[in-house]
């Protein structure tokens, strides 16, 4: 099949394909914590139940996103991105309406459920394995820009769902996120997307020919069987390590308020050091791309891992505004950092083809260790009276972790890839 863009003069069909995952990573914002967030107490005045009976109902959702997570990335390596973006959409928008009739805690639970699977889970990783399927040499900068969209959504769609339930009440607003979901994304998911350069009769980055270590021969190879690749030690020595930041850092915003309250910094300022997380985060992930690119992902993890230490001890010692926002910027430069290296580090050692069938799993582990971060946290603290405890363990994870990926080999996850 004759490529769609054969003149040199025209840009490369990829980068319509990365701004159709960006668009992707900005619509999940209904099913994000930051969202979520500005419909708490809507929510509780709404329906009369307690603010814990709500969290754990948030969770359970949060774990049902993490299996989901599973079956959605096997379904994108069956039926491909397009098809999928375009359902997952559909879905989201349905997802957004059936919430907005929610009342009782079993209806709570099935919208959460719904908008943490659809939303935290299956947007973002399915935008993840589109990205890396178009490229390889310039995956690490087309990452970055997929991950940013996720930075737009979180300072756009918290300011417009506070509008909407302050104008038109909690219900009505989530059918207004509904309805924007669709308009975006449906349309670019069926016209724009396309599951694999191959598909339009191109390669990865816009090449001549496929990439030095992806022959046809290999590539038909990497979808077969990969239960004896989540089975083998080296997977499990990138996936913890991968998911340990969210962990930590989803403990760490959870409590922030009360942490820095210990400290002496009062809430407003707590609360006001989000922005700077925010564009730190912005930040290290547009800095993160051309790093990976030349040192590969294994190094930018280890540099998260050292940040996220640097934010843990430092946390410890913070009692001012100005140091709580030095705190904030470590914090989020770490974030920044391991987002882009998730999305790019799988298909990296692993490949391209049968990407989610390594992906979903590493997701899941990473969504399954945030669900339950807030909870060893809160746990040391009732025993201790105080956060020194929790914040010296959660200081071993990031040490612990570095060491952990200093034993994966590249070279042995590979020969376990072409075994397969």
């Amino acid at each position: 099949m004759r490529s769609l863009f054969p003149s040199s003069r025209r840009p490369f069909y990829g980068w319509a394909v990365v701004a159709a995952a960006t668009l992707a990573t900005f619509c999940s914002g209904p099913g994000q914590s930051f969202v979520f967030s500005i419909f708490v107490d809507p929510i509780i005045r709404d329906t009369g139940l307690s603010r814990v009976h709500v969290s754990t109902l948030y969770a359970l959702g949060t774990a049902v996103s993490a299996v989901m997570v599973v079956v959605v990335a096997r379904m994108v390596d069956r039926f491909g991105a397009r098809l999928m973006l375009a359902g997952i959409a559909l879905a989201l928008g349905v997802a957004c309406f059936g919430m907005s009739f929610a009342a009782g805690p079993l209806a709570l639970f099935l919208g959460f459920a719904a908008l943490r699977a659809l939303g935290q889970g299956s947007l973002p990783t399915t935008a993840s394995i589109l990205t890396a399927q178009w490229f390889v040499t310039r995956r690490g900068r087309a990452m970055s820009v997929v991950i940013l969209g996720l930075a737009l959504s979180n300072a756009a769609l918290p300011a417009l769902s506070q509008f909407l339930v302050g104008s038109v009440g909690w219900r009505q607003a989530y059918m207004g996120l509904g309805i924007m979901v669709w308009l975006l994304l449906i349309p670019v998911a069926i016209f724009v997307v396309r599951d694999r350069p191959e598909k339009i009769g191109a390669h990865p980055d816009g090449a001549d020919h496929p990439p030095a270590d992806e022959t046809e021969d290999t590539a038909s190879r990497e979808g077969g069987n990969r239960k004896r690749v989540l089975l083998s030690p080296d997977f499990w020595l990138l996936a913890v390590p991968v998911a340990a930041i969210p962990f930590v850092v989803t403990a760490l915003v959870f409590h922030q308020v009360s942490i820095l309250g210990a400290g002496g910094v009062s809430a407003a300022a707590a609360a006001g050091i989000f922005i700077a997380f925010a564009a730190a985060s912005a930040g290290a992930t547009a800095l993160a791309g051309p790093l990976i690119e030349r040192l590969g992902p294994l190094r930018p993890l280890w540099l998260s891992l050292g940040l996220l230490l640097a934010a843990v001890v430092g946390l410890q010692f913070v009692s001012t505004p100005a140091l709580a926002t030095v705190y904030a910027l470590v914090l989020g430069s770490a974030s920044g950092i391991h987002g882009v290296v998730n999305g790019v580090i799988w298909a990296h050692y692993y490949g391209r083809r049968g990407l989610g069938a390594v992906q979903g799993p590493a997701t899941m582990v990473s969504i399954s260790a945030a669900a339950l971060a807030p909870l060893p946290l809160a746990a040391l603290y009732q025993l201790s009276g105080g956060y020194a405890l929790g914040l010296g363990m959660m200081a071993v994870i990031p040490v612990a972790c570095a060491l952990l990926a200093t034993l994966f080999d590249p070279h042995r996850a590979k020969r376990q890839v072409e075994a397969v």
